[in-house]
């Protein structure tokens, strides 16, 4: 396992999954594989041996509020695909991992002690030919009890509007675009929102810059260079958004979990939530 200079042990690299494809594959819930996306016709058409596909829209979240699961339907989740408290657990997905570092977090916030991501996601894991199946794996259900939560490592609106007061940083991961309030979502995705723009005072720090080109994170120097560049240094809290809170994810793992910024929190409200407040403020334009 690469560590880079990072606060926590919490990225296995390919090569780290591919040696243990056998003990991911077994009953023994010791090490269980996870594939998360907005749908699964990806992972049907291919993915890790051992992989249990889960379809972050209908499974991780609760299909009558707008909210992540509570703990119960998360505990029954994780138990009925044959995860228990002590699995070593290993997530990834496509898009450089969007959906599964938002499944990191939640994880988290519920009290896993040993969840990591796949450095690179489903793209590096094709792209560098590692072996795939179409087999879904049936596991032996186990007893799953999610602790929690912890919502040290979540923001509601009143917290943003609190850091807005108080001066806290807020770090919009979304496009250019995106953040001035040329559009609402990025090309091809559903509107969210009633308004275009960003919260006051918030800086454009796009989710990209935390990765390399293969979809892999930046090293620990890198990742401190790019937020310390906008006066982003863990010193005091930080805030996290994007349009769904699966982007802002990205950069609430590189910021808590790989640097070590312990008091960053993620807005999963995030601009769906924000940009359809009656009387909530909002900034356009590019903020410089």
């Amino acid at each position: 396992m690469s560590q880079s200079g990072y606060a926590k042990d919490v990225l296995v690299s390919a090569d780290w999954v591919a040696e243990r494809l056998e003990e991911f594959q077994s009953d023994d819930p010791a090490h269980r594989l996870v594939e998360v996306s907005v749908d699964t016709e990806a992972y049907d058409e291919g993915h890790a041996p051992g992989a249990i596909g889960f379809n972050w829209e209908t499974q991780l979240q609760d299909q009558i509020n707008r909210d992540i699961l509570d703990k119960e339907d998360f505990s029954a989740l994780l138990g009925s695909h044959g995860i228990d408290n002590d699995s070593t657990v290993v997530l990834y997905g496509d898009n450089s991992n969007w959906f599964a570092a938002y499944t990191y977090w939640q994880f988290k916030y519920y009290g896993h002690e040993d969840v990591r991501l796949l450095d690179g996601g489903r793209d590096y894991w094709l792209e560098n030919d590692y072996p795939t199946t179409t087999a879904v794996p049936e596991f032996s259900e186990q007893a799953y009890e999610a602790r929690g939560p912890f919502e040290d490592i979540r923001a509601y609106r009143d917290d943003v509007e609190n850091a807005i007061d108080r001066g806290v940083p807020l770090v919009d991961v979304r496009s250019p675009e995106e953040f001035s309030g040329e559009v609402l979502a990025p090309p091809g995705l559903n509107e969210t929102a009633q308004r275009g723009g960003h919260i006051p005072g918030a800086k454009n720090i796009s989710w990209a810059a935390t990765v390399n080109d293969d979809g892999t994170f930046k090293s620990a120097d890198e990742l401190r260079e790019t937020y310390s560049a906008e006066g982003i240094d863990g010193d005091e809290s930080i805030v996290a958004y994007c349009r769904i809170g699966e982007r802002s994810s990205i950069a609430w793992f590189a910021l808590h979990e790989l640097l070590g910024y312990d008091a960053t929190v993620n807005y999963d409200g995030s601009w769906t939530e924000w940009g359809n407040l009656v009387g909530a403020p909002v900034e356009t334009g590019s903020g410089e």
